[in-house]
């Protein structure tokens, strides 16, 4: 019944799912990644299917993309790219080639922090947040590895070292959401140039941010694998202490299960899940010791988020819909800021990552 009633969720979505937006989004990446990671656990073709009649509609023969926002530098917008890989290696398609080359012409003309990260978008400018890392650093090491012969790899890593050398908190080993390296917007601490608080979600897109580059890169350099590997084993043991002690998920402030108007988040739960059990597939972490807990964390969203909503429709529930810092004024990285973004449901930031840990849970089985 537990499986069934997961796979009739996802495709009773899919059935219904309508572009998140009308242009190249990493919405829609998002959930085009968890239907490549449900092809590859379950052999389906539909998953296959689904991605590639996508990708037919918005990349030309001559591997343009019409859709894409070519006025501003967004590392959000590069997200979608990455399921341009499968699509080459199941068509053999030039065209997808040639827009994965122009993904890689925009990441490499991307202004960047005087420490050599990326910011995040033009409107965040010397902005590093751990939403970007997400977006773009899988797709940057796949294609050093599959294409470029490895030339980058030292810009890469030196991109995690960063956030890890300015994000990091060394007292909750968590990561803060944002660093400002100007130390100028009104939600960086002077000194730190950090955020307030440690959202969930950003928590999660940087655990499958490593994981995601793991696996996607040639683990014969060493150095630079052991590290990466190090830095996702430190990432995982620093936020399991904080789950729920009544359902094992990751709160919306994922210190602060003491605060009024906290809950436990699905789309930085499943994240959490499903890093934790790739981190297992990968041999990074000790399957005695993790697989039970991202296992766990998965069946616990699906009995207590996966319900039915006043239409009586099961829906993915208590996804937070958006959370950004800025610009300006803008959302202030406060407490009662986090708390204050509208509660969604089947928000594909959650679906596409519930999709990549359920896949991970069925891959666990065998």
């Amino acid at each position: 019944m537990f499986k069934e009633r997961v796979n009739n969720y996802i495709n009773e979505y899919l059935k219904k799912y309508q572009p998140y937006q009308k242009y190249w989004n990493y919405e829609d990446g998002v959930l085009l990644m968890g239907c490549r990671r449900m092809y590859e656990a379950s052999g389906s073709r539909e998953y296959r299917d689904y991605i590639l009649r996508y990708l037919e509609q918005r990349v030309m023969p001559d591997g343009s993309i019409p859709t894409y926002n070519k006025d501003q530098n967004n590392l959000d917008d590069l997200n979608c790219g990455k399921v341009l890989f499968f699509a080459l290696d199941e068509t053999d398609d030039p065209r997808y080639l040639r827009a994965l080359e122009y993904h890689m012409e925009r990441l490499h003309r991307h202004p960047r922090c005087q420490c050599g990260s990326f910011w995040h978008k033009d409107i965040y400018p010397n902005q590093i947040w751990l939403d970007g890392l997400y977006m773009a650093q899988p797709l940057y090491m796949e294609y050093e590895t599959r294409c470029n012969g490895m030339e980058n790899y030292n810009d890469i890593m030196k991109q995690f070292r960063n956030v890890r050398k300015y994000l990091y908190s060394e007292e909750k080993g968590l990561y803060f959401h944002g660093f400002d390296e100007a130390r100028i917007q009104p939600w960086a601490d002077p000194v730190t140039g950090c955020s307030a608080n440690f959202w969930s979600r950003a928590m999660g897109w940087w655990l499958i941010a490593m994981v995601d580059t793991l696996e996607v890169m040639n683990p014969q350099v060493y150095e630079h694998y052991r590290e990466l590997q190090d830095l996702f084993r430190e990432a995982v043991k620093g936020i399991l202490p904080y789950r729920d002690t009544e359902n094992g998920l990751i709160f919306q402030v994922i210190d602060r299960a003491d605060a009024p108007g906290n809950y436990t988040e699905s789309s930085g739960s499943v994240m959490v899940a499903a890093a934790i059990m790739k981190g297992v597939r990968l041999g990074t972490l000790l399957e005695e010791k993790y697989l039970s807990i991202g296992r766990e964390m998965f069946e616990s969203v699906v009995e207590n988020k996966l319900r039915p909503g006043e239409d009586g429709v099961v829906r993915l529930q208590d996804i937070c819909h958006v959370a950004g810092l800025g610009p300006g004024n803008k959302r202030n990285g406060s407490l009662e800021y986090y708390f204050s973004e509208p509660i969604s449901a089947d928000d594909a930031k959650g679906v596409g990552p519930f999709m990549m840990a359920y896949a991970e849970y069925l891959r666990s089985e065998k």
